[in-house]
C-alpha cells in the first residue's frame, strides 16, 4: 500500500462516489424509484447474480432508466427496508471508476398474518462514469452472498 497523500481531486471523486452509492440506498429506503434511476446513465446496465458473475449467469438484466425505474418501484412490496452500506473500495481513473461496495439490505413486511424479515448480504461492483461534473452509475453488478428469511416480531 503507498503511504503517498492522494490528491485533493481524488479524495473529493471518492467522497462524491461514496455519496452516490449511499443516495442509492437512502432512494431506495424512501420509495423513490425515479430518484434512484436518475443516479444513473441513461444507458446504464444493473445486473443481478445469485453468486460471482465469473461463475453465473445473471437472474435479472436490466438496461436503462425506465427499466431501472419500473424495476426499483418493486421494492414498495415491502412494509419497510434498510439498506446498510459497509466498507467499500474505489478506484479512479479521470472520469471513470470502478468500485465494489458491501450492503446489508433488510427487508420487512406481513405475509400471511407473520411478520417476516429478509436479510440480504450483498455486494455491489460497479462502473461509474463522471458526465458534465457529476458521477454516474454506468453499470452495477448486484451479487447475493447469503439471504436469511424468519419470521420477525415488532
Amino acid at each position: 500500500m503507498s503511504n503517498r497523500n492522494p490528491l485533493p481531486e481524488q479524495v473529493a471523486d471518492r467522497l462524491a462516489i461514496r455519496e452516490l452509492v449511499d443516495a442509492y440506498a437512502h432512494l431506495a429506503d424512501r420509495r423513490d424509484p425515479q430518484g434512484q434511476a436518475a443516479l444513473f446513465t441513461d444507458d446504464a446496465r444493473v445486473a443481478v447474480y445469485d453468486g460471482e458473475p465469473d461463475t453465473t449467469e445473471p437472474a435479472q438484466v436490466l438496461t436503462g432508466r425506465n427499466e431501472l425505474a419500473t424495476a426499483f418501484a418493486s421494492l414498495r412490496n415491502y412494509d419497510r427496508t434498510t439498506h446498510f452500506n459497509g466498507q467499500s473500495t474505489v478506484t479512479v481513473d479521470g472520469d471513470d471508476a470502478t468500485g465494489e461496495t458491501y450492503c446489508l439490505a433488510h427487508h420487512l413486511w406481513t405475509e400471511q398474518g407473520q411478520r417476516t424479515l429478509m436479510v440480504m448480504s450483498i455486494r455491489y461492483h460497479d462502473t461509474f462514469v463522471r458526465q458534465s461534473g457529476r458521477w454516474f452509475f454506468a453499470e452495477r453488478r448486484l451479487i447475493t452472498d447469503w439471504v436469511d428469511r424468519r419470521p420477525s416480531t415488532a
